[in-house]
Formats: C-alpha cells, sequence, structure tokens
C-alpha cells in the first residue's frame, strides 16, 4: 500500500521541516515526503532536503509578479509530484482562497502563539507587548482567512519577565517539534474530524496528543 505523500512549503531554516523528516525517518508519520518547495533561494530548509535526498525546488516569488502566476507554479509542482498533503513549516506567504479549495481541508500549518490570540507574522513581538504570562503553538487546518482553520493541537510555554523574542522563539519552537509530527500523524491516520470550529480527535481520551 503507498503511503500518502506530503509537500512541505517552508521559507526559512525549516528546523519544523528537520523535525518531519526526523518522524518519518522513525516511523513516527506514515507518509512520504514527495516535494521540498521554499518560496526563497539558498536557504536552509533546502539543505536540509538535499541532505536527505528529498525532492526540493525553490520557486522564488520575487519572480513573479502576480500571486495568481507563483501559486499556479505551486501547484503545478505539487500535482508533478502527485502531493496529496500541504504541510506549512514556516512558509512565510498567505495562500490564496483559489489556491486553498485545491486542498481544503488537506492544509496544516502550525503557528508560535496560542490562537486565536496573536494572528499574522510578529507573535512573538505582539506577545510579548501584551504582556502575557503563557504562550505557546498552535497546529491548525489552513482555511480562507488569517491564522483562522479549526484547531487541532496546542502547546504551552511560560513567558518569563526577561523574555526578548529570542529567547520566547526558543522555547515555543521547542514544543512546535513535539506537537506537529504528532498532529500530521492523527490527521493522516484518519484521527481528526472536522464539526464546525472543533477538531475531535478519535480514541483520544485524554485530550491532548500525549
Amino acid at each position: 500500500m503507498n503511503k500518502p505523500v506530503l509537500g512541505i512549503l517552508a521559507s526559512g531554516r525549516g528546523t519544523n521541516l528537520q523535525s518531519i523528516i526526523d518522524a518519518v525517518d522513525e516511523g513516527k508519520i506514515s507518509a512520504e515526503i514527495g516535494l521540498v518547495i521554499t518560496d526563497k533561494p539558498a536557504v536552509m530548509a533546502l539543505q536540509r532536503a538535499e541532505k536527505n535526498n528529498i525532492p526540493n525546488i525553490c520557486i522564488d516569488r520575487k519572480k513573479y509578479a502576480m500571486r495568481e502566476d507563483f501559486e499556479a507554479k505551486l501547484l503545478e509542482k505539487l500535482r508533478e509530484y502527485e502531493v496529496e498533503h500541504i504541510i506549512l513549516a514556516g512558509f512565510m506567504r498567505i495562500l490564496s482562497a483559489a489556491f486553498i479549495r485545491n486542498y481544503k481541508n488537506h492544509i496544516l500549518n502550525i503557528h508560535p502563539a496560542l490562537l486565536p490570540s496573536f494572528v499574522g507574522a510578529h507573535a512573538h513581538r505582539d506577545a510579548l507587548a501584551y504582556g502575557v504570562k503563557v504562550s505557546g503553538c498552535t497546529v491548525h487546518f489552513v482555511d480562507e482567512g488569517m491564522d483562522s482553520g479549526p484547531i487541532i493541537a496546542q502547546a504551552a510555554v511560560p513567558v518569563f519577565d526577561t523574555d526578548t523574542e529570542e529567547t520566547l522563539a526558543a522555547r515555543v519552537l521547542g514544543q512546535e517539534h513535539i506537537i506537529y509530527p504528532k498532529a500530521i500523524e492523527l490527521y493522516l491516520t484518519g484521527k481528526l474530524h472536522i464539526e464546525g470550529r472543533k477538531v475531535l480527535i478519535k480514541n483520544n481520551t485524554s485530550g491532548g496528543l500525549s
């Protein structure tokens, strides 16, 4: 039986990509990574894919005047590599509603805050400015809004008075690497069921991902 094929979209260092690669290699994610796409050239995510013999390509957003053309190229490559599920791993582009409809309920993202708080690209800065005592990360389905899709899993970390954006980001990132692979496996094994805003996890009495 063929394993599901993942397409991973990234923009930078690819640390979440690496955690997914490791989980696949260890049998903790029942899938194969068919393609890694970045929207920037010469980023670490491409090097990680290359090192692990995963097909990879840069589709440089700056070379496309229109977002529609950029996304058309994304779709072309995803289909060429028979990608069934898209995993966003630090992909710093907002996907259009038209793009998302091609993979409705088949796109996952991880956001470095406890949604619905602190959406967007500056979650750590915004959390510190607001003065919260707890932050964290959220795995969610991608819908047509900004970080607004149904929530699959969350993990919390304390926020200390001495925190900077960098120290808070590092603490949150450690949790991202734990919950994202687990959430992906739940999704791929059919254990997630969307009911309105809620994502129900089958055969899970604890309410978490432990």
